[in-house]
């Protein structure tokens, strides 16, 4: 048994004593699809009607469109801004002019540039829109393929400084600037995605994404492997997607996987993914869950490690049985790699692990 919590709208019978439109409570028993206490998770009343209780399980959205005017200079900032990045400018170059104008920062960057003097702080300032004046945190990853980070390392600069700026509040001009930029940045994105503010990425040049993705607020995309996101998946607030391994005894190794999410997937509130899962298709990982092994499809799977608790309604004839072997292949998307022979290692920790285990 286990509880799955989400906003539920019911139009209440007559002659029942609820308030005005407002929020209940109840748990679903996940066996029996019941309602029973303890009461855990939000139902709003919406209306009284037609004598009967009726439930309506989608949740809608509707159109929304920018004033004329702002849509006219959103769509030439993005076709500027994709021009300049399919060009042959140096990326770099790029990235630092359009962050200088993003941050309003122009006036300070020509004064700057024109020798005159600046405060140590404003230099740094002007000198952090530069990405090549920055270190990422998977620029010391001793494995990364050299070339492909070069671009990507200024492209993940451009969106999380994006991020920083009061535009990534707009949420029609975000969704869109995250969208033109992952044309460039993932290896495929496929049509209709949107990308919420705050989501983290290991290089961004080892994700595939499918058609119509929704990742909303403040996911890591981990792509130190590769990750692939298939059509129409929903990876909710806070979740964590990994493509990488620490051993338990040397967290100083690390081994790379293929993770993958099957179309209409569905990873829910603070889950989190280990590398090397394939979490299967129309299958839902609950909130705060840790998935440490494949996710069969049409499963939902909650907890920590993650088990599998139902299959969705209407695929119990394709699904396979909730008490069957579900074999977990992790092992076999393994990528190996090698380091080069000239690196200069860089051990963080300085553990002696042979002294350790005397």
């Amino acid at each position: 048994m286990s509880v799955v919590c989400g906003l539920i709208h019911l139009s209440l019978a007559v002659g029942l004593t609820f308030p005005e439109p407002s929020d209940y409570i109840f748990s679903v028993n996940l066996a029996t699809g019941s309602l029973k206490p303890p009461w855990s998770c939000r139902l709003r009343t919406t209306a009284i009607h037609n004598n009967h209780a009726t439930l309506n399980s989608s949740m809608t959205k509707r159109h929304v469109s920018l004033p004329a005017e702002a849509e006219d200079g959103l769509d030439a900032f993005l076709t500027e801004v994709d021009d300049r990045l399919s060009g042959d400018e140096d990326t770099c170059v790029v990235v630092e002019d359009v962050l200088v104008d993003l941050h309003g920062d122009r006036e300070a960057y020509e004064r700057w540039q024109a020798g005159e003097d600046v405060s140590p702080a404003e230099r740094v300032r002007l000198q952090g829109y530069d990405p090549c004046n920055a270190t990422l945190e998977s620029e010391y990853y001793a494995e990364k393929d050299e070339t492909a980070f070069e671009r990507s390392k200024h492209l993940q600069w451009l969106w999380r400084q994006f991020d920083a700026t009061p535009m990534a509040d707009n949420v029609e001009f975000a969704l869109r600037f995250r969208r033109m930029l992952a044309d460039h940045l993932f290896e495929e994105c496929g049509d209709g995605c949107r990308f919420f503010k705050g989501i983290t990425f290991t290089y961004g040049h080892n994700i595939s994404v499918g058609d119509n993705v929704v990742v909303h607020d403040e996911v890591h995309l981990d792509d130190r492997g590769e990750l692939t996101i298939g059509d129409r998946v929903s990876i909710s607030d806070g979740v964590h997607v990994y493509s990488h391994d620490h051993d338990i005894v040397d967290q100083t190794k690390v081994d790379n996987y293929r993770t993958i999410i099957e179309d209409d997937a569905r990873l829910t509130f603070d889950a989190m993914i280990r590398a090397g899962c394939r979490v299967g298709e129309n299958s839902i990982v609950g909130a705060r869950s840790v998935v440490q092994s494949d996710v069969p499809a049409h499963h939902v799977v909650v907890g920590q490690p993650a088990k599998s608790v139902r299959i969705k309604p209407g695929w119990e004839d394709v699904a396979e049985p909730i008490d069957g072997e579900h074999a977990s292949h992790r092992s076999d998307r393994q990528i190996p790699y090698e380091l080069p022979d000239d690196l200069e290692r860089f051990d963080e920790f300085q553990r002696d692990l042979g002294a350790a285990k005397k």
